[in-house]
């Protein structure tokens, strides 16, 4: 596994809300890969966090890929107004709809790419129809809605399952994971199959962010 097929993502859920523009350029000069940008809707999940405007903010600060993650009910309904605002990659969830293909759809049609995620307790047997339909699966490892939360390292199987299929179908799609992931638990996730990293608490809270990302992406280290 080469260490350029690892992407970290700084989820900025856990940076200082009140200075955004400011922990957008500080993952910049980072070399995070892309911002992890998270909306909730206050329904879908009971938080409620940034929105569009916030999205198009951050979208003035820095020249980085925005990996827009929705955890919304309709989200439909949001595209739009996402792109608008500068989304290069937009997530929603599965749960979260009854017309998974059709989201998809606009979404591409939006020329944006699409990520699809789901929760720790939705069954795999739903992943590997959509796999050749979007550029990126989300696999949560917690249970969305709220950072700094301990990872489950029962979504381990799911990502070793996605992998195969992918490898077997040579199919190019991404599989990313998001929610206490740390040296630790990036090790674990990238020897079952993960090539994209989503960090928060980890990354917000140690003094030397570029060392951060430096480490996660090292993590492929002797793993076969």
């Amino acid at each position: 596994m080469k260490k350029n097929l690892i992407k970290v993502c700084p989820s900025i859920l856990a940076g200082d809300f009140g200075h955004l523009s400011d922990e957008a350029k500080r993952i910049e000069d980072a070399g995070a890969d892309a911002i992890h940008f998270d909306i909730m809707d206050g329904h879908f999940v009971p938080n409620l966090t940034l929105g569009p405007k916030a999205l198009s903010a951050v979208r003035a600060s820095c020249s980085l890929f925005l990996d827009v993650h929705i955890m919304v009910y309709n989200p439909f309904d949001y595209i739009e107004t996402l792109v608008a605002a500068g989304a290069d990659r937009i997530t929603f969830h599965f749960e979260a709809t009854e017309d998974v293909d059709e989201v998809i759809g606009f979404i591409h049609k939006c020329n944006r790419q699409v990520g699809l995620a789901f929760r720790p307790e939705t069954s795999f047997s739903f992943i590997p129809k959509y796999l050749e339909k979007v550029d990126l699966i989300l696999l949560m490892t917690v249970n969305p809605g709220f950072g700094g939360q301990k990872f489950n390292p029962k979504v381990l199987e799911k990502i070793e399952l996605t992998k195969k299929i992918l490898n077997d179908q040579k199919i190019d799609t991404e599989i990313q994971v998001d929610g206490g992931i740390d040296l630790e638990t990036a090790k674990l996730c990238i020897k079952a199959g993960a090539n994209n990293l989503v960090a928060g608490t980890y990354l917000f809270s140690i003094k030397d962010m570029k060392k951060g990302i430096q480490d996660l992406k090292s993590c492929y280290v002797g793993i076969e």
